[in-house]
């Protein structure tokens, strides 16, 4: 027994779940929580110069904060710059040449505004934003959830074939 007792379980992280899942956990959760405060005009604006139309999901501003969370949970810090980079995309010229566009600076500014807001990010004197021990735990205990979910999944699949 006390051989067990020594053996430590090891903790689950975000690196150790599918990306996918994690956004959509964390959105969920951020949109159940009510504390992401969206702008007004969030449902009228494009994601970007490149884009021609604003997104069909309704709840894509807490789909782009849970991103931006994953994001700075691998990377850190990041700033607005970083943000507009890593969700930019190629801007379709017609008959000339495509190029790399960035995205908007105004809803990464914004998305960042609303994750500060809830403490689960803080600014670096340095410059660019880290996530904070809350805001780390609470990423850890949805990829724990997520994990748990998965396996309960496999063995449903198992049971039935």
């Amino acid at each position: 027994m006390w051989l067990f007792s020594l053996i430590k379980m090891r903790s689950v992280t975000l690196k150790d779940v599918e990306q996918d899942k994690v956004v959509k956990t964390v959105a969920a959760h951020l949109k159940k929580t009510g504390k992401v405060k969206v702008p007004d005009h969030m449902d009228l604006v494009k994601t970007g110069r490149f884009k021609e139309l604003a997104p069909y999901d309704p709840d894509w501003f807490y789909v782009r904060c849970a991103a931006i969370l994953r994001h700075i949970y691998i990377r850190s810090p990041v700033g607005v710059k970083t943000v507009t980079k890593i969700f930019g995309g190629r801007k379709r010229n017609g008959v000339t040449p495509s190029h790399f566009c960035r995205s908007s600076g105004s809803i990464a500014r914004k998305a960042l505004q609303a994750l500060e807001a809830l403490k689960m990010v803080e600014k670096v004197q340095d410059g660019g934003r880290i996530l904070t021990v809350q805001g780390r735990r609470d990423l850890d205990r949805i990829a724990a959830q997520v994990r748990l979910k998965a396996k309960q999944a496999a063995k449903q699949a198992v049971i039935v074939l």
